[in-house]
């Protein structure tokens, strides 16, 4: 729903139809509810076919994840890309922005623009099913050159050995905040075949330091969602 005012929130069109045709909810029952930034306990007050209305019992309190995520992952089939949305959101991603690389196949950049909205609406029922208070931000694609110099500290998965674990660079982060608090970090994941040479080299000269998930190599929409689990870990246990 877009907004919670005076104590009343309403539902109309599709997700009231899904909400009383499908789940069969009726006035009297009880709900979490979220406008996107509170989450309320709520009862159904009204219940139409393409109107459900809610009124708020009292507003409860949100357990903030330790860390704002950015996940910056380069495209890849879109049956795998809609998985790493829908998981990344379960696990508390902040931000998506799909990447285009040299190794994407051939025409997902173009397509991706049409499948934005799409990839959104997973967000948004992903964050639903996971109640979550605020459902990520999915940016359009843009080419791996611009997305030079994050504001967060920038750890991009590397596949070749040598690179330090990102468990560890992880915690040297979270070491650099005096006191402890909330930190920002971008992760960069590749797509299928890896970074060129080329990307490789351009990667540290532009704020993106080389990290590792191990000696196995992993598909892209696998990494992503190890690398994101391993941050969470590291900021829940700080």
């Amino acid at each position: 729903m877009d907004k919670v005012a005076r104590g009343v929130a309403e539902v109309r069109g599709d997700d009231a139809t899904h909400l009383t045709r499908v789940l069969r909810v009726e006035a009297g029952q009880r709900f979490e509810i979220s406008d996107n930034e509170r989450v309320f306990l709520a009862e159904v007050a009204v219940a139409r076919k393409d109107r459900v209305e809610f009124r708020t019992i009292e507003e409860l309190s949100v357990d903030e994840p330790p860390a704002g995520v950015t996940l910056y992952a380069a495209l890849i089939k879109f049956d795998r890309f809609e998985w790493i949305v829908e998981k990344a959101t379960e696990l508390g991603v902040e931000t998506i922005v799909p990447v285009d690389t040299a190794r994407c196949e051939k025409g997902l950049a173009q397509a991706a623009q049409k499948r934005v909205e799409r990839w959104r609406r997973i967000a948004k029922e992903s964050s639903q099913q996971s109640r979550r208070a605020r459902m990520p931000e999915i940016e359009d694609p843009r080419r791996l050159e611009d997305v030079a110099a994050p504001a967060s500290p920038g750890l991009a998965l590397e596949e070749n050995p040598g690179s330090p674990p990102l468990a560890a660079a992880l915690a040297e982060i979270w070491a650099a905040i005096a006191p402890p608090g909330f930190v920002e970090v971008s992760l960069l994941v590749g797509p299928e075949g890896g970074w060129t040479d080329g990307e490789r080299e351009w990667l540290p000269l532009h704020g993106w330091t080389g990290v590792s998930l191990g000696r196995q190599i992993l598909r892209a929409e696998t990494a992503a969602i190890a690398a994101l689990s391993i941050a969470a870990h590291a900021g829940y246990n700080r």
